[in-house]
């Protein structure tokens, strides 16, 4: 062309968690039989949605108003009702001009940081979910910048560092936290999270806190909504029922805004933020409408707390697997439903494998992990796709230098998770003495 069409480096972004559905859908065809751990996906991986959820949504269909646009910031009788949510646990008070929704929360962070002026840089975890990633050095046209989760501690991050890095780049403007995270299944303490909210008191940082799996915990532990410690801070949440529903295909998410006025340059962002979604007139109507009654009804905290039991259950047999091989830093998740692993420092390298007997399966691995710059975990995924058909992520996709891999512990079947990450100890210990 005749002039570049994109920033230096931009054209080479990718996002690994559906780059390798087009890998194993070229090896489905070679005749390996996939298991779908890449994707948090409940309905790929075989959730059924109850009949009285069905039947609200179906009726919801039949009303008119469901197919017409709705205002900007979301349809209105469920924003009252997300506030009445809110403001009942007594922290921070919204009223329904504080929320609005998007088509996914895709659409909401990609509005987050692009209406952010290029200087300013949002701090977030390492490893950090691609999509927040991606917006993020988007928008900065910049590495993104970053403080580590500690897979030698629970995942847990070092508030030093975090302090640290926002003194020595002036630049910072936010502090962005997923709550449970993605990719580790970590869960903020009350405690960590308050002092988080003091440090972005002390240095006039506002809060972004994507809380789309703050309901989906387990193993006896609770999640402390932002909303609840941000005292007079500036903040964002981010909420959705992609997961929760679940329904990925509606694309419905929302922010929460916080203490939106108490700032004039945050109460200017979060305007231009509404401004843009003014220009795609508003989110889908449908999903929005349904919201209300799906959450009131008497059988969604009965069916909400049979999905965690097992998404529990999942996250201690993969444990159990996992820390059983001694080079990997394995770390029970105690929400969401991913695990993300981590290979103790060098004991991956750029000679390992796996045997494959398919010939052309073997030259296809071979052709994608012997290209330059393939990290050692993205070869390592690869091999182990080929030779066992699970479908993992390479942990460095998310924004780290650590080498592993995520899953997700959406398998419905207890004996086929068993299986599989019986299957994939073995195949690590394989791999690593080849």
């Amino acid at each position: 062309m005749r002039v570049n069409l994109v920033q230096p480096g931009s054209g080479e972004l990718t996002y690994e968690i559906r780059n390798i559905v087009n890998v194993a859908e070229k090896l489905q065809k070679c005749g390996v039989t996939i298991n779908w751990e890449n994707i948090g996906d409940p309905i790929v991986k075989g959730e059924q949605i109850p009949a009285w959820m069905k039947e609200i949504v179906a009726a919801a269909v039949h009303d008119n108003d469901s197919w017409g646009y709705c205002h900007t910031r979301g349809v209105l009788k469920t924003r009252e009702f997300i506030c009445q949510t809110t403001n009942q646990r007594g922290g921070a008070q919204i009223t329904p001009d504080d929320i609005i929704f998007f088509n996914g929360l895709g659409d909401a962070i990609a509005k987050i940081y692009g209406c952010l002026q290029p200087e300013a840089r949002v701090l977030m975890p390492s490893p950090s979910y691609t999509t927040h990633t991606l917006g993020e050095v988007g928008h900065a046209q910049a590495p993104s910048l970053h403080f580590k989760l500690d897979p030698t501690n629970g995942w847990q991050p070092d508030l030093s560092e975090m302090r640290s890095q926002i003194q020595n780049n002036p630049g910072i403007c936010a502090i962005m936290i997923i709550n449970p995270d993605n990719p580790t299944g970590m869960v903020y303490s009350k405690e960590l999270l308050q002092q988080i909210v003091a440090l972005a008191r002390e240095f006039g940082l506002f809060i972004i806190s994507d809380e789309v799996y703050n309901n989906i915990v387990y193993n006896g532990e609770t999640t402390v909504p932002i909303s609840d410690v941000i005292g007079d801070v500036p903040a964002i949440s981010l909420k959705g029922i992609s997961k929760e529903f679940p329904w990925p295909g509606s694309r419905c998410g929302w922010i929460e805004v916080y203490n939106g006025q108490r700032d004039d340059q945050f109460r200017k962002y979060i305007n231009l933020i509404l401004t843009a979604k003014m220009n795609e007139v508003c989110s889908t109507t449908l999903p929005q409408t349904v919201i209300p009654a799906i959450m009131q009804h008497p059988q969604y905290q009965v069916y909400l707390k049979e999905r965690i039991s097992l998404y529990e259950k999942s996250s201690n047999i993969t444990y159990n697997y996992l820390k059983e091989v001694p080079e990997l830093l394995v770390n029970r998740t105690n929400g969401a439903f991913y695990m993300a692993v981590a290979f103790k420092e060098g004991v991956l390298n750029n000679k390992q494998s796996l045997p494959i007997e398919n010939q052309e399966v073997r030259e296809l691995v071979e052709s994608l992990v012997n290209q330059p710059g393939v990290s050692p975990d993205k070869r390592f995924v690869y091999y182990t796709l080929a030779a066992t058909g699970i479908c993992s992520v390479p942990l460095s996709s998310f924004a780290t230098e650590l080498q592993g891999f995520r899953v997700t512990l959406l398998e419905r079947n207890p004996a086929e998770t068993e299986r599989i990450y019986q299957t994939l100890a073995a195949k690590i210990k394989e791999y690593i003495a080849s």
